[in-house]
Parts: C-alpha cells; structure tokens; sequence
C-alpha cells in the first residue's frame, strides 16, 4: 500500500451552544476546521480535522515527504515529519500539520487491518472514564445546570467548571454543577480550569479559598503552560492535582515539567504532536508514575488512544454539537464510560453533504482560526467577565 496523495477541506459550523473560557468570557458559537483526507493505492483514505492555518503545511508534508511511502509505517513517518520540521521546531502551525497527518495515517492503519483503532494501538478494553467539560463560563446558571444534568444522565459524574474571573462566582457554579453531577448517583468529582489566567500567587489564593468550601479533585492550568517552578508553588500550596498540557506540542515541552515535578497530571491530546507525540508523552508520564487525561476532540476519536494507555484518567467529553461534521460515529456514552465499537479506524465518516454546505476557504470574523486569545490583564489583576475586554480609548 502506497500513499498517494492528501485532500484537505476548510468547513465552518455553528455548534449547538457557545464556549467560552477566562480569556473568552462571553463565548463563541462558531467554529472553523479542516477535513484532511490522506488516500493510497489500494483505496483505502486516512481521515481527519486539523486546523485551517495548517492545510500548507499538511500539502506540503505529504506532497514532499510521504507519498510513495506505506502509511502503515505511522511511527516512522512522523519521526520524517518531526526531522523536517527540525529547524524552526515541531511547534505551533507545523505541529498542527504533522499531529493531523499522523491521526490519518493511524486512521489508514487500522482501516487496512481492517479493525477499530483501539485493537489496532493495543487496547484490551474499549472503555474509556469520561468526564463532562461544559467549556461554560459563558453558560447562565441554568445552562450549568442543564449540561451537568444532561452528562449526569448518562452517568457521568466528575465535571470540569471553567473558572478565573470572580471567585464568588465561581464558589457559586461550583455548588450548580456538583449538585447537577449529583444526580448521577454517584459522589461528584469537581475539576477546575482557569485556562493559564492566573498568575501562580492568585491561583494559589483562588483555589485555597474554593477548597474552603469543596475538595476539588485537579486545577488545570492555574499558571503559564511553561512555568514549571510556579506550576509547582500551587501544586505544593494547594489540595487538589495540578493538571497541565493542553497547550504544550511536543514532549520536549513536558520534559521540563516532569524533571521539575511541576505536574501532578499531564493532559494530552491530538495537538500533542498527534496521536504519536501523544503516546510518546504518555510513555514518560508512566515512567514517573504520572496519570494522564485526553482532551476533547470532535466525536471522541482521541478515546481509541485512551484506551491504551496503562496511566489514562479520564478523558474530557464536551457535547457542543461538533460531531455534526459526520455522518457516522461509532462510539457513544454509557454510564460514565466513552464505549469504542467495532468499525475500522476511528469509527468515522464525513458526511460530505454537510461539508460542501459549510465550505469556507477562507474564516469569516466570527470563526476565527483560534478563538482563544488571552484576555487583559491575565496574571496581573483579574478582569470581571461582564466587563469589557478591553477599556474604551
């Protein structure tokens, strides 16, 4: 089997509710990706989204370096990547390229063993813990309420509440979403994320007083993704794990945090470098017995991953609509757990009507290539989330 070409497609759509976090308290419905299609010889395409700054770099990785090449060969294909990348880094736009490349080619893989990816990667089990993510500073406190409730439903019982703009406020849609995770019958497990708002000092008096009131199972990024010695002042000074990652594109990154015991959890995901930066960061977490978690993605795919992976917590679980891209997801929630089936890959399928509706070569302003920019006065003084992000002149 031979690699012989890559199709991209850029595609906007409105999600089913806006998400909105401490650099982005008022939230945004809109959301721009990338359709990557990677085919061979034998028929056989690799799916997956990536970022529509990236679709260049994702012509260009293929066109010069992997066609000819077998994509079963996945490791050995990223590893041609990440050396072409050497010069500048395997980081930002480039990293979003290579980490889509790799999710097609393990897709490709599994496809040609004709088996679900987790079998494939070597799962023995296709369950995967989940955990509800409303990504909802931008939710009234009644939609908390009513996502909380809906994960709840489906037995979910640990929730991650966005945080970082007024305490009080966040003391208050704590006790909303605990009690809505509640119903689940099971004792909730209560996680924060102040998205690197805070400077390590503020987070450390936040958290401390949030913990007054209840115990909070990880505080996600409460300082800079790479301030391995603030990161640890809060993990020292408070109860709850410090959980960071997200943001970080290569082990290279981690290093620095595991070294300097600045992480308690490590959170991957496709934009760890793709499924096989992923694998390798999780690998030196398991060295030092450090758990990881999987972020969101559209339709869960990241789950196949998770699932085989001896040190996997939880893997984050959102819910906003962005699977309607697909025509087909094989997998879905059963009390608390992300259940794989049985379909070839990644268990998905572009539904090709709804892409050639959304089509948008280029973002219109509303659907912007990131929406997460880092509001004023983030690590400095906190900035209420009713008012403007920046002042009038």
């Amino acid at each position: 089997m031979k690699i012989t070409g890559v199709r991209t497609k850029p595609f906007e759509m409105i999600l089913d509710r806006p998400l909105g976090d401490a650099n982005g308290p008022a939230g945004r419905r809109q959301m721009s990706s990338l359709a990557v299609f990677i085919d061979t010889d034998e028929g056989i395409t690799g799916i997956a989204l990536g970022s529509p700054a990236a679709r260049s770099h994702i012509h260009a990785l293929v066109t010069e370096l992997l066609v000819g090449h077998d994509p079963r060969g996945v490791r050995g294909l990223w590893k041609k990547m990440v050396d072409f990348a050497f010069k500048g880094g395997n980081k930002g736009v480039i990293n979003d390229a290579i980490g889509a490349i790799d999710v097609a080619l393990w897709d490709a893989k599994a496809k040609a063993n004709d088996e679900p990816l987790w079998k494939t990667l070597g799962a023995s089990t296709r369950r995967v813990k989940a955990y509800a993510s409303g990504i909802d500073l931008c939710l009234t406190d009644e939609g908390i309420a009513a996502f909380y409730g809906e994960m709840a439903s489906q037995g979910i019982s640990a929730g991650k509440l966005k945080v970082g703009l007024d305490r009080e406020m966040d003391l208050r849609r704590l006790g909303i979403m605990r009690d809505a995770l509640a119903t689940s019958g099971r004792t909730p497990v209560l996680l924060i994320d102040s998205n690197e708002y805070w400077s390590p000092k503020q987070a450390i008096r936040n958290i401390q007083f949030l913990e007054q009131h209840y115990e909070i199972t990880w505080a996600e990024e409460p300082a800079r993704r790479w301030d391995y010695r603030g990161l640890r002042k809060v993990s020292e000074s408070i109860r709850a794990a410090v959980a960071t990652g997200e943001n970080l594109d290569d082990i290279s990154e981690f290093m620095p945090l595991v070294a300097n015991e600045a992480a308690d959890v490590l959170n991957i995901g496709s934009g760890s470098s793709g499924i096989t930066g992923a694998l390798q960061i999780a690998d030196l977490a398991y060295a030092f017995e450090i758990p990881v978690t999987m972020m969101n993605c559209p339709g869960n795919f990241m789950a196949h991953l998770a699932a085989a992976l001896p040190n996997h917590w939880m893997m984050e679980v959102v819910g906003a609509g962005r699977e309607k891209v697909f025509k087909k997801v094989d997998n879905h929630i059963e009390d608390g757990w992300i259940v794989l089936g049985d379909a070839p890959g990644l268990g998905l399928e572009f539904d090709d009507a709804v892409l050639d509706r959304s089509t948008a070569e280029i973002p219109t302003a509303g659907s912007r290539a990131t929406l997460w920019g880092r509001r004023r006065g983030a690590g400095l003084f906190e900035v209420g989330p009713n008012e403007p992000e920046w002042p009038e002149e």
